[in-house]
């Protein structure tokens, strides 16, 4: 299995460092004992940029595997990528 394009990549990190910066507030949320509501609506929105950078990256994965297996190989890597797929639900 290939990596993903740079242009991918380069998607998925912005992603990622978006979420880290996220997932920051929500600590400091949490240290100043703030409130409950707003709080957990920032941890949603760190899970959901989570989730979005792993099905991005995933989704580049199959497309790659797709195109560029023969047919042995593309079911074993489709096999693998489908576990990781599943792993994020």
């Amino acid at each position: 299995m290939d990596t993903p394009d740079p242009e991918v990549q380069r998607a998925a990190l912005n992603r990622l460092k978006r979420a880290r910066g996220q997932l920051d507030a929500v600590i400091r949320m949490v240290e100043e004992g703030r409130e409950c509501e707003p709080t957990i609506t920032q941890l949603a929105a760190v899970s959901k940029a989570l989730d979005r950078a792993g099905f991005m990256i995933i989704s580049a994965s199959v497309r790659e595997c797709v195109m560029s297996a023969d047919e042995e190989g593309r079911e074993a890597d489709l096999a693998r990528l489908e576990k990781v797929f599943l792993s994020l639900a």
